[in-house]
């Protein structure tokens, strides 16, 4: 009788021990394969809003290029009154003077291409080779265009952009510089990579 209890009770030991090894193996096995679906954080990161502090730039200047969103270089530019009334003036040598295309989010299809007039923020890509455009912000005669009211030129193949991003006829760009999702949090930071709750 006692064996049998005793082998009675080491099959219980045995059975419980097993089991429980058994799904701590499960368990151990599903953690990796559950966390798969998750984002990893280099993927969070690369999509991940960013918090710029815009009080330091000046009229007329420019905050970039900085690899701000998405590994994508951004330009934040504080246009000048003379500025933003040039653009109305280019509309005629713009291919999408009004921003038709989808380049920008919808609270960004205006004249001036963003929430608030003086500030600009584009992705710093030309849209032709992704090639980057050199900030070309006085509104000066260039090289290139002895009517140049300021904006952004590509060395690469010769695009042309004026200061709200959009592409003048004639360059190989077919398509406006692209306007990331933008908010401002407040009046010194602007949150690129989102639209705001309540933007």
């Amino acid at each position: 009788m006692s064996e049998d209890g005793t082998d009675s009770g080491r099959r219980r030991f045995l059975l419980g021990s097993t089991s429980v090894v058994g799904v701590a193996g499960v368990v151990a096995a599903a953690v990796p394969f559950v966390g798969s679906w998750s984002p990893s954080a280099k993927a969070r990161a690369a999509g991940a809003a960013v918090r710029v502090d815009i009080s330091t730039i000046e009229e007329g200047g420019i905050l970039g290029p900085i690899p701000a969103w998405r590994g994508r270089p951004i330009f934040v530019v504080r246009r000048s009154a003379e500025a933003l009334a040039a653009l109305p003036t280019l509309d005629n040598s713009m291919q999408d003077p009004q921003s038709l295309q989808p380049e920008q989010p919808e609270y960004a299809t205006n004249p001036h291409r963003s929430r608030e007039p003086e500030i600009l923020v584009l992705v710093g890509l030309c849209p032709h080779l992704f090639c980057s455009p050199t900030p070309r912000l006085e509104l000066r005669a260039e090289p290139f265009d002895e009517q140049w009211k300021g904006g952004f030129f590509c060395p690469c193949h010769g695009s042309r952009f004026d200061l709200a991003g959009r592409v003048y006829q004639g360059s190989p760009a077919s398509r406006n510089m692209q306007v990331p999702p933008h908010y401002y949090e407040s009046e010194s930071v602007l949150v690129i990579g989102e639209d705001g709750v309540n933007a």
